[in-house]
């Protein structure tokens, strides 16, 4: 439904809702014309965090980092 379409029906809840979504009308057109996957870095925030979590206790960061980029080769 078109602005001019909401407009012209009249109705007060309609015309409420769309008021409220004209601050974010960027944001939502935004996102259904780039939808954009937040799965990957998500699952490689996951991976560090189970890797600093089997590291517990070590001190050596530089080991650390070496296990990072020995699970992401391609990322580096």
């Amino acid at each position: 439904m078109s602005g001019r379409s909401c407009l012209k029906s009249g109705l007060k809840p309609l015309l409420a809702f769309a008021r409220k979504l004209l601050p974010d009308l960027r944001g939502i057109l935004a996102s259904a014309k780039y939808p954009l996957n937040i799965s990957v870095p998500e699952s490689v925030n996951n991976r560090i965090k189970v890797i600093k979590r089997m590291a517990y206790g070590y001190r050596d960061t530089e080991y650390f980092f070496l296990k990072i980029r020995h699970v992401f080769p391609a990322k580096w």
